[in-house]
């Protein structure tokens, strides 16, 4: 059978449909905003996104600010600021026939 919430239980807020194509920012903002809403189960944090892109929608908070709130919902790597970047090294081609040949050097007299 199927059972009634009580009135005890908190109703979980719905994914507010407030998505704006015009505005990349805000479009920007709100798809992260989605995106950690559909991966929280917390009615808490739910809520304090809810507010966070209504209050961005209405111009009370910037989208720096917007970010700055809602950064420890986040949690593809919030507090790691790695970006997926890597350390290219390069070197000229001179430089890396001299590496090889004294390379090879050094492995032909281990013999």
């Amino acid at each position: 059978m199927t059972q009634k919430p009580d009135g005890n239980e908190p109703a979980s807020p719905e994914k507010l449909l407030i998505d704006n194509l015009s505005d990349f920012q805000f479009h920007a903002a709100y798809l992260t905003y989605a995106s950690i809403f559909d991966k929280t189960a917390d009615v808490e944090v739910r809520k304090q996104l809810n507010q966070n892109i209504v209050a961005l929608q209405q111009g009370q908070i910037d989208c720096p600010t917007f970010y700055r709130n809602i950064d420890r919902y986040r949690i593809d790597g919030g507090s790691q600021r790695d970006f997926g970047r890597t350390l290219i090294k390069t070197q000229k081609k001179r430089e890396w026939r001299r590496k090889a040949q004294r390379h090879e050097r050094i492995e032909r007299h281990k013999r």
